[in-house]
């Protein structure tokens, strides 16, 4: 890996998840067994080896308990750069074409449908 940031952050997630492994007194052997991987495998994930399969990842994961880490990682709801990108395409103004009122509909205050608000002023 080229990257020394990648391989960082992949080392950080490899001791994450052996501290994790710690805490819950699991063993490399035990962990090994419910990933359904080998005792060595689970060495190079908890070193943060960028050849371990995300699979091997994801069942560590749910293993671990924590399953709805990887489901909610770069969610769009959460991804504050996707979320920053999208409000800088959001239009700068909006240009309302108004209808004109009709002098037949005999109403003296302003229709709410035709103005495109309701009387709480919401257009939608």
């Amino acid at each position: 890996m080229n990257s020394v940031s990648a391989r960082r952050a992949l080392e950080a997630l490899g001791a994450n998840i052996k501290t994790a492994r710690l805490k819950r007194r699991i063993s490399v052997k035990g962990f090994a067994e419910r990933i359904g991987v080998s005792e060595s495998t689970v060495a190079r994930l908890e070193k943060g080896d960028d050849g371990v399969s995300i699979g091997t990842l994801a069942m560590a994961c749910l293993v671990l308990g924590e399953i709805d880490r990887i489901s909610e990682f770069l969610d769009a709801g959460t991804d504050d750069t996707g979320l920053l990108l999208d409000r800088e395409s959001l239009p700068k103004r909006i240009d309302r074409k108004r209808k004109p009122r009709s002098p037949s509909s005999g109403q003296d205050k302003a229709d709410p449908i035709a103005d495109g608000d309701d009387d709480e002023g919401v257009g939608f």
